[in-house]
Parts: C-alpha cells; sequence; structure tokens
C-alpha cells in the first residue's frame, strides 16, 4: 500500500492518545516502581530489570542497552515497523480519524485500509477452510504426505496452518462467495480464484494442493505457496502479487524467525517452505526462504533489521544446481557483500541434501556445526575457482590466478582486501611456503594496476572511485565525531573547537541535519545536555519519518564496537578531524592540478608556479594529517587532548 503523508494533526492526535503503559505492558511484564514501571529490557537479554516507562512522561527508557522513545517508538523499533504503519495501527486503535496531507487523497487511503482489512479477512477464512479440509477424507493423501513423507508432528502443522485444497474446480469459490457472501472481485483480489477466459464465472487457484500460508512479518496471512501431491505442474504454486502480497518483499516465516534472528545475530536464507519448516521444528528457528526468487534489497534490508553484525546465511545444495541457485539468490545484493555491508556466508550440505533430507538422517546439532564453517561469500567465491583446476600447469594456473584478481578488485575495504590477497597467495602456492610473499606481492601488484579504460569511461571511472573513496572517509569520520558528541558529554567542546579552528563542517546531508538539531536542542535549554537526555530530544525528531533521521539513528546506540571507539576518544577525535580536513586538502589540490594544467607555461609562468606550490603544499600537508590519523593509542597517552597540534 501507497501510503500519503499522514497529517501532522493525526500524528500528534495518536501521540497523545496512544498511552505507553498500555502498548508496552503488551509485551513486557511491568511491575510499578514509585511512579513509573520497570521490566525486562525487550531490545536484549538481561536478568536484571533495567527498563523503565514512565506514565507521566510517556516515554520508555533501558539504562542498559541506551533503547528509548514514546509508544510509536516503542512498536519501530520492536516490531521493525515504519512510522506511518504505526501511526495508522494507533490510530485503528484509538478511534482515531486519518488526515493526510494532500486532503484529496484521503478517501483513497480510506479505501486502501479497508480493501486490505477485508483481504485479510478473506484470506484468514481460506485458512481456516483449507485446514478443515485437510481433516476430511479428502485430505488424507495430503496429510499421509505431510506425516509420513515429510515427518511433522501435529503441533508442527498446526503451528505452520498446513492445509489441503481439494480438487474441485470451484469448491473454495462456492465457499467464499456462494456461503460466505464475499464479491467474487475480492476473492479473485485475495489471489484465490480466476476469471474464466471464456464465459462467465470462475474457478479456484490452487487444486488438489497442500497449502502452505504465507504470513508477513506481523503474521498476517498475505497468501499462499500450493504444493502439487500428483504430476501436476509446477510443483509449487504461490500466490500472484496482490495488494497484499509481493513475492520479492516477502520472506517465508519472517514472522516466527524474527525473534531468534535477533537473538543469535544471523538469519538463514534457504530454498524452499518444508526446509524451513524442518529447520524450526528441530529447533533452529532463525530460517526464512526467500520464496524462489533472487535475494532482493527489501528483503536484506527486512533481515539485517533484526540482526545486528548483518550476518546471512544461503544455505542451498552442494551439488551444481545448488551452487547455481547460490549465484541466482545473490542477485542484486553481491556488491553489498563485497562492501562488506552484510555478512553473507554460504552453507553447503555434503551430498547435494536439503535441509529437510539431511535433518531426517542427522541432528539439530549436526547442522549447527555445518553453520559454524560456513564460509564467507568471498571465501566460497575463491574455493569455487579452484574447483576442477589443476595448479600445476601453467595455463590453469595463471587462468586462476586471473580470475582472483578480477575478484579482489570488487573488495572495497582496504585491510579485507589485503587478507584475501594473502588467502589466495597461500592457494595457489600448494603447500610452498616460501612462495606465498612472491605470490602475494604479484597479486598485489595486479589488484592495483589500473584497468584499461578509455576516453569518458576512464575518467568516470575515475571519478566515481575518487567520490566514494572520500564519501566512505568523511561518513566514518563524522560519524565517529557525532557519536562522541551524544555520548560524552565531557568532549563536547572538544570537537566543536576542534572544527572551529580548522573551520570544518558537517558535509553529508544527514551529519549536517543531526548536527543542526543537536544545536537547535542546546540552544533551547541554554545548556549542554546529558547524554540520555540529549538522545531523547533527538529521538522525538526521529519520530517524524524521513530518509535523514534513518541514516543517522544507529548513532543513539553503542555496541561492543563502538563503545572501543568512546573508550579511546581522545584519539579517535583526533583522528576524524583530520579526515575530514584530508578530503578538503584533496579536493583543493586536485582543483589546483587541474588549473596547472590547463595553464600555458611560456605565457604565465607566474600563474602556474602559484598553482604548482598550491599543489606542493597540499600534498605536504595530506602526508602530515595521514600521519595524525595513523597515530596510535599508546602515542597519546601521554598528551593533553587540549595540547593536540594541528596546525
Amino acid at each position: 500500500m501507497l501510503t500519503p503523508r499522514i497529517h501532522p494533526e493525526t500524528i500528534e492526535d495518536v501521540k497523545e492518545r496512544a498511552d505507553i503503559y498500555d502498548v508496552v505492558s503488551e509485551k513486557v511484564v511491568l511491575k510499578r516502581r514509585g511512579k513509573d514501571f520497570v521490566g525486562l529490557c525487550p531490545f536484549h537479554d538481561e536478568k536484571t530489570p533495567s527498563f523503565t516507562v514512565s506514565p507521566t512522561k510517556q516515554m520508555f527508557y533501558c539504562f542498559g542497552c541506551g533503547a528509548a522513545g514514546n509508544a510509536m517508538k516503542f512498536i519501530m523499533d520492536l516490531e521493525k515497523r515504519s512510522f506511518s504503519e504505526v501511526v495508522l495501527e494507533l490510530a485503528k486503535r484509538y478511534q482515531i480519524p486519518v488526515k493526510t496531507v494532500e486532503p484529496e487523497k484521503r478517501e483513497e487511503l480510506q479505501r486502501q485500509i479497508s480493501l486490505r482489512e477485508q483481504l485479510y479477512e478473506i484470506l484468514a477464512i481460506a485458512t481456516s477452510f483449507y485446514q478443515h479440509v485437510l481433516r476430511q477424507s479428502e485430505g488424507l493423501p495430503a496429510l499421509d504426505y505431510l506425516k509420513l513423507k515429510r515427518h511433522l508432528k501435529e503441533d508442527t502443522i498446526q503451528q505452520f496452518q498446513l492445509g489441503y485444497a481439494p480438487q474441485g474446480w470451484e469448491t473454495l469459490y462456492d465457499y467464499l462467495v456462494e456461503q460466505k457472501h464475499f464479491p467474487a472481485e475480492l476473492v479473485e483480489q485475495a489471489g484465490l480464484i480466476v476469471p474464466r477466459k471464456t464465459g462467465n464465472g470462475y474457478y479456484d487457484r490452487f487444486r488438489d494442493r497442500l497449502m502452505i500460508p504465507i504470513h508477513d512479518s506481523q503474521g498476517k496471512i498475505i497468501g499462499f505457496g500450493g504444493r502439487s501431491l500428483g504430476d501436476e505442474l509446477p510443483k509449487y504454486l504461490n500466490s500472484p502479487e496482490t495488494e497484499l502480497f509481493d513475492k520479492g518483499k516477502t520472506l517465508f516465516a519472517l514472522d516466527k524467525a524474527k525473534n531468534a534472528i535477533s537473538k543469535q545475530d544471523q538469519a538463514i536464507v534457504v530454498e524452499g517452505y518444508f526446509d524451513v519448516i524442518a529447520l524450526h521444528t528441530a529447533g533452529i528457528q532463525n530460517v526464512v526462504a526467500s520464496l524462489g526468487t533472487a535475494l532482493s534489497l527489501n528483503q536484506v534490508r527486512q533481515l539485517v533489521r533484526y540482526t545486528e553484525s548483518k550476518q546471512i546465511i544461503l544455505n542451498f545444495d552442494a551439488d551444481v544446481a545448488g551452487n547455481k541457485a547460490a549465484e541466482r539468490a545473490i542477485g542484486e545484493i553481491e556488491d553489498l557483500a563485497y562492501q562488506g555491508y552484510i555478512n553473507l556466508r554460504i552453507l553447503n550440505i555434503p551430498s547435494g541434501k536439503d535441509p529437510d533430507e539431511f535433518l531426517i538422517h542427522n541432528s539439530a546439532e549436526d547442522y549447527q556445526k555445518l553453520l559454524l564453517n560456513s564460509p564467507l561469500w568471498i571465501e566460497w567465491q575463491i574455493q569455487r575457482l579452484l574447483m576442477g583446476k589443476n595448479l600445476e600447469t601453467v595455463a590453469q594456473s595463471q587462468q586462476v590466478s586471473h580470475q582472483m584478481v578480477e575478484l579482489l578488485r570488487k573488495i572495497d575495504n582496504g585491510m579485507q582486501r589485503t587478507h584475501y590477497i594473502e588467502y589466495c597467495a597461500e592457494l595457489l602456492s600448494q603447500g610452498q611456503s616460501r612462495l606465498i610473499p612472491l605470490l602475494a606481492k604479484n597479486l598485489q601488484t595486479q589488484v592495483n594496476k589500473p584497468q584499461v579504460e578509455t576516453g569518458k569511461d576512464k575518467l568516470s571511472s575515475n571519478a566515481l572511485v575518487t567520490v566514494n573513496s572520500e564519501r566512505s572517509l568523511l561518513e566514518e569520520a563524522e560519524v565517529k565525531l557525532l557519536r562522541i558528541y551524544l555520548h560524552c558529554p565531557e568532549y563536547r567542546l572538544t570537537i566543536f573547537d576542534a572544527l572551529e579552528a580548522r573551520d570544518l563542517q558537517f558535509s553529508l546531508a544527514h551529519h549536517r541535519f543531526l548536527w543542526r538539531e543537536i544545536t537547535k536542542i542546546e540552544e533551547k535549554y541554554q545548556k549542554s545536555l546529558d547524554s540520555v537526555d540529549l538522545i531523547l530530544e533527538l529521538q522525538q525528531v526521529c519520530l517524524q519519518e524521513n530518509q535523514q533521521t534513518k541514516q543517522f539513528y544507529h548513532l543513539f546506540y553503542l555496541d561492543e564496537h563502538t563503545e572501543i571507539d568512546i573508550c579511546r576518544a581522545r584519539l579517535i577525535i583526533r583522528s576524524s578531524v583530520a579526515s575530514i580536513e584530508t578530503v578538503i586538502c584533496q579536493k583543493r589540490r586536485d582543483m589546483a592540478l587541474k588549473l596547472w594544467q590547463e595553464t600555458d607555461v611560456s605565457k604565465e609562468q607566474n600563474l602556474a608556479q602559484k598553482y604548482y606550490q598550491q599543489i606542493d603544499a597540499e600534498t605536504k600537508w595530506i602526508w602530515e594529517l595521514k600521519r595524525i590519523r595513523d597515530t596510535q593509542f599508546h602515542d597519546l597517552i601521554s598528551v593533553p587532548l587540549g595540547g593536540m597540534n594541528f596546525n
């Protein structure tokens, strides 16, 4: 559903009416403590309650992990839902009329909401119908298939709401349209019936199929997967695209897996419905399926909401078809893996088995061992380059080496690339350790060697690399400065003075936005707030959904990695300021170089000399800034922060 912009009046009404205690107490057991309530935080594991709910402030705050906000924010963070979805749900719950910014779209919004609710109802009733038929005489073959062939127990069949679509052409149509009196057009929009090509009327989309309901992340049924029990093709038939169901944006069993994914900080993606069901039955519940499509960016975004380390494991068959399925499943997310934005691993079960088949003869512990040994996506790619190759022959050794170089060039992270260069050199050495340094040096040279490009392609490629490199350096530096500013009030003046002294500003739009909001808040209170109060104020800003706030919301929380930066704040401030200035110096040097190249030395010798001197000065300062950035922590132990010299 394309949601029109919700009117601020509606948002304010929802904020006023949505009671923090009512919302939180549905998910957390709360006990009164004075004016407030306390409980175990739902956002991290803890044994001693550190999660506080304040009815007077209509806010929650966890002293353990720093999670905080109002009722809307609680639902957004816990259920990983968008601002608009939560506002609409709470508006419905508290019977608040929904207004839109564009009044002419209000009627359309209400129509969409009404349509979706009706489709949810139809699909829920259809699920009950299929479950009922499974227990009748005509459904016994399907029930036997589940219990004898798939080895499923009764509680699993109930948990996944499995059912059976009978053979008749109009059985479900008669039930929903003739008996339940739903309009045929609505049942068609739910994807359950199909209009006949000749004449009037409809026929059931699913016939003589085992029915597997597909739920959204909130547990509502949005479609079905139907497995043929005979020779009918296709073997699996999914619901068509509907108002509720988009195959490319849906992950099977995410509603059942999301809590386990968060707890284990890992998501497993398999091929089939029954792979998911078998793993969940075995107690491995952080598992979803991608419904036979290449893993899309939208699906990845859903998964990484629940895993802090962004770890995704693809589990496909180990045979040729399985390898091709893994490559196909990677789809458009391959670049994210090479760039390090997701921690992607590949699990191939030996003997070409799928998880469902593997678990018939093996235990859940055996599967867990395979998970622990699953290689990273890049390592898996490298290993595949060696398959069927004889490295003792010059031709095949050179072929593999060339393919490795092409793969290594895709890795953006310098440290990671260096690691894999050494890894590839070790593989190519075939156990001759004395060759490893030589092979590594050769690979490094080939990786760094500019690729042959001409004309505009060369210019645009170089420009893109430069822009990406600069943005990466700025992003990292600005993120670290802002994180320290938020969580370490004692260093705020230091950061402010360092930026002022070098006349530096935050370059990225979302960071400039955050800095402006920080300034507004501090001006409002005419003082520097402690970290808790400042973050709470900023979270109120983030309740308004926009792209900028989504890009910096992660700064409000610390994990085991970012806490290290906080502990060495002195070093991080120095290095980050130097990084920001490095980017500015590089731009000034590049501009001077361009002007110098365009100057006719024979006619404008003084001007050419001026540009050359600027290039030289900027280059020397860039090297000095690099020295500052490379300073180690032990170099700063005895250096007073106020005495750091950036000049």
